[in-house]
């Protein structure tokens, strides 16, 4: 049950942050909305085409080499953890998928390696209309967008982790295990069958 109770703590701990980070992200996002408007206004239009397309195509590479990332790891955990009384067929499995998902990995990592050549590209355009402030603001809101899809998926791959480990601790309680009042507050969607959540104070 103090499991339990420590785990559900770090759950709430991280929903927090992750309110917090989707506000960094609601920032961030309106700080691109500001230097599209600069580059809209200053740029010819197929530069202001470049950028947009740079954007879009660094919001899906980030996601996909984050997405490949977690698919390898899973892959690989899973292969480590084999027994030896896991059957050839398996393994092989195991193996193939893990080869084809590397070479995936490999491929966004290229797409990746393009994306960053377009994004010095774009640099030196808008470094000819923007103010030194505008380009330092583009700067960040470019590397920052990067880094919070990052931090994103590392919380979300936490929440999920924390909720699949309480949810099989309260499976492995005794039917008839009753907590002290108060002892534990379950997110929502992990009670028990025959149990209401305890209220939380962060459970909105």
């Amino acid at each position: 049950a103090e499991l339990i109770g420590s785990l559900t703590h770090k759950l709430e701990t991280l929903q927090e942050a992750k309110g917090s980070l989707l506000m960094d992200i609601k920032l961030n996002n309106a700080l691109g909305e500001e230097v599209e408007a600069w580059i809209s206004e200053l740029c010819k239009p197929n530069e202001i085409d470049k950028y947009k397309m740079f954007i879009g195509d660094l919001d899906k590479v980030v996601n996909l080499l984050l997405s490949l990332s977690g698919r390898l790891a899973r892959v690989e955990n899973v292969l480590s953890g084999l027994g030896e009384d896991a059957s050839n067929e398996e393994r092989s499995s195991l193996n193939e998928k893990r080869k084809v998902l590397a070479a995936q990995h490999e491929d966004a990592r290229e797409l990746k390696e393009n994306v960053d050549r377009r994004q010095r590209v774009v640099l030196d355009i808008l470094a000819h209309y923007l103010s030194k402030e505008q380009l330092q603001d583009y700067q960040h809101f470019v590397k920052m967008k990067s880094t919070l899809l990052i931090e994103q998926r590392e919380l979300d791959d936490k929440i999920k982790l924390g909720q699949e480990q309480v949810k099989c601790l309260l499976e492995s309680l005794p039917s008839d295990f009753v907590p002290k009042a108060g002892a534990l507050a379950l997110p929502p969607g992990l009670a028990g069958p025959n149990e209401k959540p305890t209220p939380s104070l962060n459970t909105i």
